[in-house]
């Protein structure tokens, strides 16, 4: 690096990093996590007027600021509580995350993680000087949390837990029992916790931000609401002065989502409803279709989770999930994301929402390959 370059320490993003690389050059992407994406079309669809003159209509101005009132209500009824000041609009959820991130954390903070998860949950604090240690979770456990390790690893500087629930990439969460013992420790030891639940939501599941105080999450639409091209993501937690402090912070990155994004992420949302039933049915459709696929697998195996739009394949065959997934994809087309951008060796994240057909198409070219695999063993 040229000499007076002044570097945050961030590490690379692997697993974007990775998706940026592959994910244009494939002929079978199992790895995207969003739900199938939405076309312009199929969106406005939704609504019985002509929201395409609505939408020529639009002054291209900033918009509202902060978000407007019918994009808010539409994100607010997916929760239990809350109202416009308990809302924070953002450029997508990976915006959200860093704003809390930012708003709350400090050098010589510590946060507790986990092992696997969404990189940005750990490596952007560890950018600001915080402290990290983690919580490894382990396949042989459905993935689940340990709370006795958890709660074995808080310090006196512990600020805050990170999370995702849905798990990125195992798709596992939390029942309501686990839940209100997460939120415990945390009460007992005044933290915060960070949920990302940008996975959440098809099936209607609780949320962080309706249960504590101290509870912040960030979500957006990309995901299990098909519509990531307009990167709308949000921030919500009952704590409204912190609201406002992230919203000061927002002017230096975003300052709005403009009027085009905010009247599409309404539209959106207003229709949740029948989106997200879409897109169960996909869901379903396709972990059926991969269970019976493992049945036919030895040397593949996988927790499939009840809820999110992604699992973790692990394979038993003896070579690195880098090389698996370039040989695969290179001689296949088939695209995985290795596991090892997860600090996870011998598995593959594999997206659970994709359009059925190409899931079962990928399915079985990658079933061809494993055969050649088999014999060359």
């Amino acid at each position: 690096l040229k000499e007076g370059y002044a570097l945050m320490k961030l590490q690379r993003f692997e697993v974007e990093s990775y998706m940026t690389l592959h994910e244009n050059n494939c002929r079978y992407n199992l790895a995207d996590t969003c739900a199938k994406p939405l076309t312009l079309k199929e969106l406005l669809a939704f609504e019985k007027k002509d929201s395409l003159g609505d939408l020529m209509n639009l002054s291209l101005d900033y918009g509202v600021i902060e978000g407007s009132h019918a994009l808010k209500k539409g994100i607010l009824d997916l929760y239990q509580s809350g109202d416009d000041e308990e809302i924070a609009i953002c450029h997508g959820g990976v915006n959200a995350n860093e704003l809390v991130l930012m708003t709350l954390l400090s050098a010589n903070d510590h946060i507790l993680s986990f092992l696997p998860t969404y990189q940005q949950l750990y490596s952007f604090p560890e950018s600001l000087g915080v402290e990290v240690d983690f919580i490894h979770l382990k396949e042989e456990n459905d993935w689940k949390i340990d709370f006795e390790e958890l709660e074995k690893n808080i310090k006196e500087n512990t600020k805050m837990i990170c999370l995702n629930l849905p798990n990125n990439p195992t798709g596992t969460t939390l029942n309501h029992e686990e839940m209100q013992q997460l939120i415990q420790i945390c009460k007992k030891h005044d933290l915060y916790v960070l949920v990302d639940e940008i996975y959440r939501g098809l099936y209607q599941e609780e949320s962080m931000s309706d249960l504590y105080e101290k509870g912040i999450v960030t979500s957006g639409l990309s995901k299990v609401l098909s519509t990531a091209g307009l990167r709308i993501g949000w921030i919500k937690t009952k704590d409204k002065e912190l609201i406002r402090l992230i919203n000061e912070r927002r002017d230096y990155s975003i300052i709005s989502s403009g009027p085009i994004n905010d009247y599409l992420g309404a539209l959106t949302l207003k229709y949740s409803k029948e989106i997200l039933t879409r897109n169960r049915e996909i869901l379903e459709e396709n972990k059926n279709y991969l269970k019976k696929w493992l049945k036919g697998h030895p040397h593949l195996s996988c927790v499939i989770p009840e809820y999110g739009t992604v699992c973790f394949l692990k394979y038993d065959y003896q070579i690195d999930s880098n090389t698996f997934c370039e040989t695969l994809q290179e001689e296949t087309g088939v695209f995985f994301v290795p596991g090892c951008c997860f600090d996870v060796e011998n598995h593959l994240r594999f997206g659970l929402a994709n359009a059925p057909q190409l899931v079962k198409e990928g399915l079985e070219v990658f079933s061809n390959w494993l055969k050649k695999l088999d014999t060359s063993r």
